[in-house]
C-alpha cells in the first residue's frame, strides 16, 4: 500500500518572487514535484476542458480512430503506448488526444487535428483556450525556475527556449479495471507504467480520481512508490528529464505511474517543451570544477524525437 506524498504548494500570484523561486527551488531538488496555484485559469474553463474531453473520448472508436495520432497531433488508442519497456504489459491502459501548438511561424499549427464541430461544437474553441491559459502560466512559471537557478528570470527567453515552444496538450482517459479481471491477468495492468517526462516542466490537471504515484528514489531497488493527491484548483507540476540534464541532476525529474483506480480516470497534461532549435546544454549555475557537465548539448527536437521513438517503438 503506497502511502500519500506531501508536497510544497507554489503560489503562482505571490509578489514575493524570490521567496517563491526559493521554495520551487526546494521542491524540484528534492523532489521534483510541487502543486501550483493561483495560476490564472479559471475553474469554470478547466470543468470545461474535462466535460469535453469526456465527450471525446464517449465517441466511437472508428470516429476517434478517424483523427489518428500524426505528427504527433491526434488521437492514440489503448495499448498503443508502452512509457515503460521493461513492463510485461501489452501496453498502457489509457487512451490520449494531443494538441500541439497553436501558432507559430511556421506550419506547426496546421498539423492539429480536431473533432468534427458537428459532433462537438464547443469542442476547439474550449481547447485553444484552455491551451492559451495554461501556456501562459507555464511561460510565468518558467521566469520563477529560472530565479530558482540563480539565473535571470528571463533567461530561458534568451536562450530561445521560449521563441516558438513546443508545448503539447494531452488529454487523457483510464477506463475501469475491476478487480476480477487484474486478479485473471497474468501480465501487469498499468494506467500509465513507470515514466518520467520527457521535456522541461508538465502541469497536470486531474478530476480528482486516485491513481497517481511518484517514486522519490528512481535508482534504488526496490521502488518505493507514493500517491500524489489531488487538490480542488491546482496544478501537479513535475519537473521533466530535459530540465534534469539541463540542471546538471539539480532539479529531479519525477519517476511516476498511474494505476488502476477501480473506476474512469481523466486527466489533462500540459507539456511545456524548449523551441526545437533550442540548444540544452549545462547551465552556467549547475556546474563547476568539482561538478562538471554530465551530459553534451543537444537541440532539443532531436532529444525528444529520440525519445518518443523509443516510447512508439
Amino acid at each position: 500500500m503506497a502511502g500519500a506524498l506531501q508536497l510544497p504548494i507554489i503560489d503562482l500570484s505571490s509578489p514575493d518572487r524570490m521567496s517563491t523561486s526559493n521554495s520551487i527551488r526546494q521542491a524540484c531538488t528534492e523532489v521534483g514535484l510541487f502543486y501550483l496555484i493561483n495560476h490564472g485559469v479559471e475553474e469554470e474553463l478547466r470543468v470545461r476542458v474535462f466535460d469535453e474531453s469526456r465527450k471525446f473520448f464517449s465517441l466511437p472508436l472508428q470516429l476517434k480512430l478517424n483523427l489518428s495520432r500524426k505528427e504527433h497531433r491526434g488521437y492514440t488508442p489503448l495499448y498503443a503506448e508502452k512509457l515503460d519497456p521493461s513492463s510485461n504489459s501489452t501496453g498502457d491502459s489509457k487512451e490520449s488526444f494531443y494538441i500541439g501548438p497553436l501558432e507559430d511561424s511556421t506550419t506547426q499549427c496546421k498539423l492539429n487535428q480536431w473533432p468534427s464541430e458537428e459532433l462537438l461544437p464547443s469542442w476547439k474553441p474550449t481547447m485553444e483556450t484552455y491551451y492559451r491559459k495554461v501556456l501562459s502560466a507555464g511561460k510565468r512559471l518558467i521566469s520563477l525556475i529560472a530565479l530558482a537557478l540563480n539565473l535571470d528570470e528571463d533567461f530561458f527567453e534568451k536562450v530561445g527556449a521560449l521563441t516558438v515552444p513546443s508545448a503539447f496538450l494531452r488529454l487523457l482517459h483510464y477506463p475501469v479495471w475491476n478487480s476480477g479481471e487484474l486478479e485473471s491477468s497474468n501480465e501487469e495492468i498499468y494506467g500509465a507504467s513507470a515514466h518520467s517526462d520527457y521535456g522541461m516542466i508538465t502541469l497536470l490537471a486531474t478530476d480528482g480520481v486516485r491513481g497517481l504515484q511518484v517514486c522519490r528514489e528512481k535508482q534504488n531497488q526496490p521502488r518505493i512508490w507514493e500517491d500524489v493527491q489531488n487538490i480542488d484548483g491546482a496544478f501537479i507540476v513535475n519537473i521533466g528529464d530535459m530540465m534534469e540534464r539541463w540542471t546538471n541532476c539539480l532539479f529531479r525529474s519525477t519517476l511516476h505511474r498511474v494505476m488502476p483506480a477501480g473506476q474512469e480516470r481523466y486527466s489533462v497534461a500540459f507539456f511545456l517543451d524548449p523551441s526545437p532549435d533550442c540548444l540544452v546544454e549545462c547551465l552556467r549555475s549547475c556546474c563547476s570544477e568539482s561538478c562538471p557537465g554530465r551530459f553534451p548539448p543537444i537541440r532539443s527536437k532531436d532529444y525528444l524525437e529520440e525519445r518518443f521513438s523509443l516510447t512508439y517503438a
